[in-house]
């Protein structure tokens, strides 16, 4: 390793040697001094410029002699110098506000360097461009402490991030400050931002509790994504990758640039398709972004913001026969007899293995109903088990104005529509047991299926009747919501922020067939409202085994107080949210003969916080925080949609934690660390197990006083010693430990 660095830094010295000059300096804000992040600094009339990165700095070579150079970054007004290049020459920028700094930041919740009280790590866009590559989006965040992310099956979008041990429930993900957290459950399925990472300027994630004073689910942490619509140049970008799986991508980025100092356009499209790595984990995607801004006057700005992925992919499940994978691994760490590992129905398959798909005859040409239509199946010599195919568009328009020079008002509205959903089988199949793993046998099904015949009630019609079929689990959805935020400036130490958050969705839920293997019709008699017996025969498209709406309907609000005083900054929040749930059953009568229906009180819950950092030196810093959080059960641990239980007093989850931490830059400021501590007890810790009742109906069991305690160690290092070479290293360690046994 020592010796790669001197190699690395001697490359770096003889890359330098080739241009006689050097430009470099910093860009901040004119009014805090704080670093501004991807700044454009270029020459006048050339296309020699460089973006200042998470520091504010930037690096310009070029041959000695005279430039203009400018420096420009939206919401500041342009600087332009003349210079004269003689060797390194220095030049440093403070950028007035044009409107006001921070427009999307603010309502993001964006933590500052040697400020906000909170452990966080910034990914910008050259570091998600070099890490990322065409992986989900979490992906890149593998980098940084206590975070563990995952593709799981390996199918396009499947991924998942854990943050201090809390999944993606307890992890608010954010997209341009507006909270894509399923209203249901809190979870986040990342196939539906697929492509995001091309539109993305930067990702920041604030660990613990955080700086967020939305009443979002941050309690591992949050996950900002911000993307910026105002490019400051026009231009346009096209990328195509080609990877293993024959993997192929191409993405077309076109870009206005400021036009009159008032409107910026930024389009993009991206083309994603694969037979997959993993065996049959096929993807064919595309994706968009639209992000568009203007300034309308001085104090006021209006900016526009819009992604989506419309994807299909196989998927691959993740409980298999560890022996299909790996024989040494199942006989070295299952302890797998030697007798079933020499068994020569159990293959050893290799990584790639999939058992979620099998073989079909090319002479079946049944049809397959998805998104309200039929359809050809995705291919002809094979069936999946397991596709999901989805489309969830967000669309958010934020208004930026500042009244007066103490006080600014952030509002965003936004929507968000999903519709698709996953396959999977329903009934009798028949299946391939030979790798000691269940494989579907889509051709004796397919058989089976044929053979059966059956008569349509009242008539003498014969028609095939499945006994198995392919079914889609849908998921439509639709989500309105407003975040209101104001500013006011109480004095030159003082800032005062107050904010509403009002969100509503409705969420439909039902099982339909999908594709009937071989049959004409399959047999269902689970709807209570099929009152003539040829409304049990159900045709692709027909709805089976439950069909209900959820509503959820959702208001907040927060104050939060920041006060900076020489070397110090406090800031606390409060903050309250009520939520009340709603459910219809379409396939069963309540006591009055109509829907089954469910309807919840208010639940309300509220957090506290707040912290402290304490700038020692111009290189030290340290800081503290510390919080409470009651938060409501999501909708799953309150109803249960099968049956329209309401569980008896619900027990909000409750969440105390506390965090404290040291930053230093050291060796001439070519050394920068981060390190801190962590500890969150999780009380009432809210789960649920389905269970069949006597009766064979389904029932649902809720859990209360579930408890753990998460604690863990964090150190962040970064090391450059020149310009043009930087190592990085993370490390954690976490405790992340059940309290109680139940």
């Amino acid at each position: 390793m020592s010796k790669f660095i001197v190699f690395l830094t001697l490359l770096a010295f003889s890359v330098a040697s080739l241009s006689a000059g050097t430009i470099a300096g910093k860009v901040t804000a004119k009014e805090s001094g704080e670093a501004l992040i991807g700044a454009n600094v270029y020459l006048k009339g050339t296309t020699i410029g460089a973006a200042t990165d998470e520091d504010g700095m930037f690096y310009i070579q070029v041959d000695d002699g005279n430039y203009t150079i400018v420096c420009d970054f939206v919401g500041y007004a342009t600087i332009v110098k003349d210079i004269t290049v003689d060797g390194d020459t220095k030049v440093d920028f403070a950028l007035a506000e044009y409107l006001f700094a921070q427009t999307i930041n603010v309502i993001a919740d964006r933590a500052r360097e040697r400020e906000t009280p909170v452990a966080f790590t910034n990914v910008e866009k050259a570091q998600i461009a070099e890490r990322l590559g065409s992986r989900d989006i979490p992906l890149v965040l593998n980098t940084t402490p206590s975070v563990y992310a995952t593709a799981q099956g390996g199918g396009a979008g499947d991924a998942r991030v854990n943050i201090r041990g809390f999944n993606q429930r307890n992890v608010a993900i954010m997209i341009n400050g507006v909270p894509v957290n399923d209203m249901e459950n809190g979870w986040v399925y990342w196939s539906n931002w697929d492509g995001l990472g091309d539109a993305s300027a930067s990702i920041q994630i604030q660990r613990g509790l955080s700086a967020v004073n939305l009443a979002t689910p941050s309690i591992g942490g949050t996950m900002n994504i911000i993307t910026d619509p105002t490019a400051q140049k026009a231009g346009i970008s096209y990328k195509n990758e080609i990877g293993s799986g024959e993997f192929s991508k191409q993405t077309l980025f076109l870009n206005t640039g400021l036009v009159d100092n008032k409107f910026a356009l930024t389009l993009g499209g991206v083309r994603k398709k694969a037979p997959g790595f993993i065996d049959k984990a096929w993807t064919d995607a595309w994706a968009y972004y639209l992000g568009a801004a203007y300034q309308l006057n001085d104090r006021n700005r209006l900016e526009v913001y819009a992604v989506g992925a419309p994807q299909r992919h196989g998927q691959r499940s993740y409980a298999l026969n560890a022996a299909a994978f790996d024989h040494d691994f199942a006989r070295d760490e299952l302890n797998y007899k030697e007798e079933w590992l020499s068994n020569p129905k159990l293959a050893e398959q290799g990584i790639r293995y999939n058992a979620n798909w099998n073989s079909v005859s090319p002479t079946y040409t049944g049809k397959q109903y998805w998104n309200g239509s039929v359809n050809d199946r995705y291919s002809a010599n094979y069936l999946m088990e397991r596709e999901n195919y989805y489309h969830k568009p967000i669309v958010n328009l934020n208004w930026y104005s500042q009244l007066s020079a103490d006080l600014s008002v952030y509002t965003t509205i936004y929507y968000s529509g999903g519709q698709g959903g996953g396959t999977g089988t329903f009934g009798s199949l028949r299946y391939d047991t030979s790798l000691w793993q269940r494989v579907p046998d889509w051709n004796a099904t397919i058989e089976r299926n044929v053979a059966n015949i059956d008569t349509l009630p009242g008539t003498s019609t014969p028609v095939k009747r499945s006994l198995g079929i392919l079914r889609n689990s849908v998921n439509n959805q639709w989500t309105v919501g407003a975040i209101a935020k104001a500013l006011y400036k109480v004095s030159d130490n003082l800032t005062t922020s107050f904010g509403l958050d009002w969100r509503t969705a409705e969420i439909e839920h039902y099982r339909e067939v999908r594709d009937l293997l071989g049959g004409d019709y399959f047999y269902y008699t689970g709807n209570e409202f099929d009152t003539n017996p040829l409304q049990y025969y159900k045709k692709l498209g027909d709805k089976i085994d439950y069909d209900f709406t959820n509503t959820v309907n959702w208001i907040g609000g927060y104050a939060q107080g920041e006060y900076i005083m020489d070397q110090f900054t406090f800031y606390a929040t409060t903050g309250v949210s009520a939520i009340k749930y709603d459910y219809i059953n379409n396939f069963r009568k309540g006591a009055d003969g109509n829907k089954l229906t469910a309807e919840t009180d208010m639940i309300t819950g509220f957090q506290l916080k707040g912290g402290a950092s304490f700038r020692a030196t111009r290189a030290l810093d340290v800081f503290a925080n510390a919080g409470f959080v009651s938060k409501v059960p999501i909708f799953d641990q309150v109803i249960n949609d099968r049956n329209g239980t309401i569980a008896e007093d619900p027990v909000n989850e409750k969440f105390l934690s506390a965090e404290a931490g040291v930053n230093w830059r050291g060796l001439d400021n070519t050394l920068s660390t981060k390190a801190n501590v962590y500890f969150t007890q999780w009380n009432d810790r809210a789960s649920s197990i389905g269970v069949t009742n006597v009766d064979g109906s389904e029932g649902l069991i809720f859990l209360d006083g579930i408890s753990s305690n998460h604690m863990g160690v964090e150190l962040e290092l970064a090391y450059q010693p020149v310009n043009f070479a930087r190592l990085d290293a993370a490390a954690s360690y976490g405790s992340w430990t059940y309290s109680d046994n139940v």
